[in-house]
């Protein structure tokens, strides 16, 4: 296994944590906006290394043009998508959490 391949499994290793601790996120913090931020930052973060890292493992053109190209997909999506969902449940009103108030 040469240097590149072993920077690859630790960009995916790197990626699999981000995601992880997104996850932990979802479940610890105690409203919507702190959850939706905890999960899109470190998947975003997450996906793009994990992408990366399978970029850079052996495999031919076709497959790393595939990639590029989810990698570019997620990186203008995701933000968006998150964004939206954040303006949505501000229009509708969904309440921020504020210190004192009970976990829901």
């Amino acid at each position: 296994m040469n240097a590149i391949a072993v920077a690859g499994y630790a960009l995916m290793g790197a990626g699999a944590l981000f995601v992880l601790s997104g996850g932990v996120g979802l479940l610890r913090f105690p409203d919507f906006y702190t959850r939706i931020h905890a999960v899109s930052v470190t998947d975003s973060a997450g996906a793009g290394l994990i992408l990366v890292g399978l970029l850079l493992l052996p495999s031919g053109w076709s497959t790393e043009v595939r990639l590029l190209i989810i990698l570019l997909f997620f990186m203008l999506t995701s933000p968006t998508a998150t964004h939206i969902l954040a303006h949505a449940a501000r229009r509708d009103g969904v309440q921020m959490w504020r210190e004192g108030d009970r976990r829901r």
